[in-house]
């Protein structure tokens, strides 16, 4: 694997690629080779023997993904080790440390807590026996929360239908601040995207000291403009999860006016929790 992709190991799929020479590569760091070389008008090249590489001439190696989905990972909520290919479906649906809401809680109740406890929690829990006024006022919020939630993907549709639509499939590399506690950071390389030059900067749980002491992470992001622009620049954009990403994304849409005097947006969610 080139360097780039082993610091994506932890976050991508384990499709690999191989060149005519056999040199592997995950199928995230191959689609950036080409996304470059597309660019930068150049051919795309191998980073470890810079044979030209492309969809026709490069290959799937069935046998290193057979092994690379056997490899154990570990749960992230009771820390047991399974094979990477059913490691999500156990997270999801088997693992008995997994965050887990009340079942009532589409009529208040704000309990979340490890599913073996739910039985528990849910034998003793008050809601079911409040009024049908306090249960009124909790549908009447959970339908204004779908409501929201429908206006965005009806939002999404309409953006869609724009004369101007840029994609840009990113990767973030890891940095670490030059203060006396150094606070972890990612930041993606410069990309272009109507004839100007950005970045993404992102945070996990707001900068928080030693967030992977915390069970529910979150990530903020920051969109800048690095290019000077001499008239004002209003643009709506949003963050999906990428095609070779396993993170899961609750997007937001968000809109800016990118002038000469402010040239970064304040910090935004990008999702309600990093798994």
């Amino acid at each position: 694997m080139p360097e780039s992709a082993c610091m994506m190991s932890d976050f991508v799929d384990y499709v690999n690629e191989w060149c005519q020479m056999g040199h592997l590569m995950c199928a995230a760091c191959f689609t950036h080779l080409l996304a470059d070389g597309r660019l930068r008008d150049q051919v795309a090249t191998c980073p470890n023997c810079r044979v030209e590489i492309s969809k026709s001439t490069a290959s799937r190696n069935l046998a290193v993904e057979k092994a690379a989905s056997e490899l154990p990972s570990e749960c992230q909520y009771c820390n047991k080790e399974f094979p990477y290919k059913s490691l999500e479906r156990h997270e999801e649906y088997e693992c008995q440390e997994r965050p887990t809401n009340c079942k009532y809680s589409r009529i208040g109740c704000q309990w979340r807590g490890p599913n073996h406890e739910t039985n528990e929690h849910e034998r003793n829990c008050l809601h079911p026996t409040k009024s049908g006024f306090e249960v009124m006022a909790a549908l009447e919020a959970y339908d204004a929360k779908i409501k929201e939630e429908k206006k965005m993907y009806l939002t999404l549709i309409d953006l869609l239908s724009y004369e101007k639509i840029i994609f840009n499939d990113l990767q973030m590399k890891p940095y670490r601040t030059d203060e006396y506690v150094h606070k972890l950071f990612y930041e993606t390389a410069r990309f272009t995207a109507f004839n100007q030059q950005w970045v993404v900067k992102a945070r996990i749980n707001n900068s928080q000291r030693d967030p992977h002491q915390f069970n529910e992470r979150t990530i903020t992001y920051q969109l800048i403009l690095k290019t000077k622009t001499s008239t004002p620049m209003s643009i709506h954009f949003f963050a999906l999860k990428g095609p070779f990403s396993d993170m899961k994304v609750s997007t937001q849409i968000y809109r800016h006016e990118f002038t000469e005097q402010v040239s970064a947006i304040c910090v935004k969610s990008c999702n309600e929790y990093v798994y």
